[in-house]
């Protein structure tokens, strides 16, 4: 398998999973079904409430997803971020090491981020996301040096939370920029694009090799509602661009030339959490495995099929040793 090295910088967030009744959710003042961004003493309020109840544990966050799942499928990684020095930072860090991705976490004052997970009865799933100690995270947290050694730099649009991590990320970029390595961006959040649309855009035109967006966020960036047109433009700025279009697939321009790729998977998901991070491993995977860039996307669209047919963003072990074995024998060929 690969020998080449990814390395992330992300938001480590703890996801914290409970089963809850309609009642409960109601009582918390919550709005089933939403994601939500919660200020420190509804955190807290959440902690309590989950106390006494049978709760699991899984290490989240958009680039921390992709990181594990090239883990997990052979290809060395080094996840970068910020955890508290508290319970579930421990748990995050023990989590991260089974998982066989590099720890180059650093440990800030505020509590470890989390997305505490309320499952109602009918499956439904409610997020209350805290930032916490991930807004801390600033250039000098950034490792110049693995930066400069790894192939692949691989960074979304959920780090323009704050300035301060704004700012570690253009100090990774300049390293990488001086070693070579290889820029990989996930436009990953709409409301970010609609906020820094322009700074973005630029972003896109001078900084990255690879960039992928889906359609929501390439029709704010492009002000177009057409994914093919989408890609070309954005075809324009990038070497490599990727437009995901949900059930229509995705599309790739590469050096000017698109290509259309297929969905793969069911056309009904069972959970759609992490399939954009999962789509951006699977891109990823096959880069590092020399192949080409279509048959990269098309490994990219396998491998999401693959977890929007299961609950959770992430492979099991066992899961991910069949993967292995699919990609090695080409399985993923339509």
């Amino acid at each position: 398998m690969s020998k080449k090295t990814v390395y992330g910088i992300g938001n480590p967030l703890i996801d914290v999973i409970a089963e809850t009744t309609e009642e409960e959710i109601k009582s918390l003042g919550i709005h089933k079904g939403t994601m939500q961004l919660t200020s420190t003493d509804q955190r807290n309020e959440l902690v309590a409430f989950l106390k006494g109840k049978k709760v699991s544990y899984s290490c989240g966050g958009s680039c921390p997803n992709t990181m594990i799942t090239l883990s997990a499928l052979g290809v060395p990684t080094i996840l970068a971020g910020k955890v508290g020095d508290d319970e579930y930072g421990r748990i995050y860090r023990t989590r991260l090491k089974e998982l066989g991705v590099t720890d180059e976490l650093r440990i800030g004052h505020q509590s470890t981020g989390s997305s505490i997970i309320l499952i109602t009865p009918d499956g439904e799933r409610t997020m209350n996301t805290y930032l916490g100690a991930n807004r801390e995270f600033g250039p000098a947290d950034v490792n110049k040096t693995s930066v400069e050694k790894a192939d692949y730099f691989h960074f979304t649009g959920y780090m323009w939370d704050t300035e301060s991590q704004m700012n570690s990320i253009k100090t990774a970029l300049e390293a990488a920029k001086r070693s070579n390595t290889e820029i990989s961006f996930d436009v990953a959040d709409p409301f970010a694009v609609g906020r820094y649309r322009e700074t973005f855009l630029n972003l896109i035109a001078h900084d990255c090799d690879i960039v992928f967006a889906n359609n929501d966020e390439a029709r704010i960036l492009f002000d177009n509602y057409d994914a093919y047109e989408c890609c070309r433009s954005m075809g324009k700025l990038c070497r490599t661009a990727i437009v995901k279009n949900g059930k229509r697939g995705s599309f790739v321009c590469h050096k000017g030339i698109i290509t259309a790729i297929p969905l793969q998977g069911p056309s009904s998901a069972v959970d759609t959490t992490g399939a954009g991070d999962t789509y951006a491993a699977g891109f990823l995977w096959g880069q590092a495995n020399g192949c080409n860039v279509v048959d990269s996307a098309h490994i990219a669209s396998f491998l999401a099929g693959e977890i929007i047919s299961q609950i959770g963003a992430q492979f099991s072990k066992e899961k991910a040793e069949k993967l292995i074995d699919d990609l090695k024998n080409n399985r993923w060929k339509k």
